[in-house]
This record gives structure tokens, sequence and C-alpha cells, in this order.
């Protein structure tokens, strides 16, 4: 499905990133791992390339703009081009359990700069590597919590509120170019990324699916996978709930 196809995903270390990359790479894609956390995204990496995927980490930290053009530097240096972008990394962990007039500014400000930001920035810095007419591909991740309002989470459902407004204008802009952008919103997951998450609201989300119970970061790969290829472009600026039925849409 993505054979010949080489696949940026940021946030690759753990979690949604690395089953994501660890499927894109099953589907024959060339893969470029971007991090924050080098020695666990290298590992991901040195694993993948076990299996016989072409696989390479580069280093990236969504709060800094230098950081994000250095990434699309050795990109160009490297891979001359690419195929795909999966914009998954953004900071969840210890953002919740605050109501609206309790959140401190400095972390919405961060939520923000990292979220958002850093999504439109690594986008900037790697669309150009996409040439025109190139089938390019771009999925942002980001979260039902944003489609149904989750209470004591505000910064981080604005700042995926954001992720999804911003999804549907770069369609208009970057359809001209051949270049297709869409959203996965999935549920919390079941991952070492969300052990810090209270079990009550585990199983709120759990026991609300049509499908019930827990929703794993296997359960969304293949639907990004898609989104990842040339056939997806009819589905620029669409959100895909892929949920289990959570919240539709």
């Amino acid at each position: 499905m993505l054979k010949g196809r080489t696949i940026v995903v940021t946030g690759a270390a753990r979690g949604v990133g690395r089953a994501i990359a660890e499927a894109c790479a099953r589907h024959g894609a060339s893969l470029v791992l971007a991090d924050i956390r080098a020695d666990q995204c290298r590992e991901t990496a040195t694993a993948l390339t076990a299996t016989g995927a072409s696989v390479r980490f580069s280093h990236v930290d969504l709060e800094s703009p230098e950081s994000i053009e250095a990434l699309a530097a050795d990109i160009r240096t490297h891979e001359g081009h690419i195929h795909g972008l999966v914009n998954n990394a953004a900071i969840a962990t210890d953002v919740g359990g605050k109501l609206f007039d309790e959140i401190d500014i400095a972390l919405w400000d961060r939520v923000m700069q990292v979220n958002v930001r850093g999504t439109w920035l690594v986008t900037r810095a790697l669309v150009p590597l996409m040439p025109a007419g190139s089938d390019g591909r771009i999925v942002n991740v980001a979260s039902d919590t944003a489609l149904w309002g989750a209470p004591k989470l505000l910064a981080y459902v604005s700042s995926k509120g954001a992720v999804l407004s911003m999804t549907r204008s770069l369609a208009r802009e970057l359809g001209p170019r051949g270049i297709g952008i869409t959203v996965v919103a999935p549920g919390i997951m079941r991952n070492e990324a969300t052990d810090y998450v209270p079990a009550e609201r585990h199983r709120f989300y759990e026991d609300g699916r049509a499908v019930p119970g827990p929703q794993m970061p296997e359960d969304i790969v293949d639907v990004v996978a898609f989104l990842l290829t040339k056939g997806a472009l009819a589905l620029t600026g669409q959100v895909l709930p892929v949920n289990a039925g959570f919240v539709y849409v």
C-alpha cells in the first residue's frame, strides 16, 4: 500500500506514533522517525530496521522553530523529498484535571506552542519536500475530545480543535498542489503514554463506545496508513473519528 513512499512520523518514539510507524513499515514505506525522545526513538528505528524496513531517526523539538527547520534540512539532505507526513507529536500527559479557571497560563501556552504552532511549523517546513503533483499526503492526529468537548481538559481540547480547523484551511491551500491532508480523531487509548489517566476516565470511554472496550493504538494505524496512499486524495479536509463509535460527526 505504501511501497515506494517515504513517510515522516513525528512523535514516533512510543505509543500511537510508534504504532503508526510500525504499520507504515509493514505496508512498505520508507520512514523518517522524528521525536524529542532521542534514545527511545532510535530504539524504535533500530527495531523496525531489524524487520527489513528502511527507517531513520531524526531529532526534533516542536517548541523550537530552529529544530524544525533543522529536521527539514536533514531530510532534504538524506531523502531529498517525501510523500507523506504524520503530525502525531503533541503534549498530552499531565495537561488535564483542572477546570478552565484553574489552568496555569504557562501550561496553556506550552500546549498551544507544541500542539498547534508545532504542527503548523512542521507542515510549513516539510510541504516544500512534497513536489507539486507528487501525491503528497499529510495526516494530523487530533482527538475526539475536540468533537464532544471533554471537561477539565480545556488546553488540550482547544489545541486539538485548532488542529481540526487548521487541517480544513490547509486542505484548500494544498489541494491545488495535489497534496491531501486529513485528520484522525481517536479516543483515549490504552498504552504507556496514557498510564497516568485515572481508571474512571478510561472506563467512561470504554463503556460509551458503540463497540465497547478499550481502544489500542493498533486499532487506528491501518486507517492512517490508508490516508497516506495516493488513493486518499478525495478525503482531503475530512475528520475521521476513529474511536469505535464514542462520538460521530
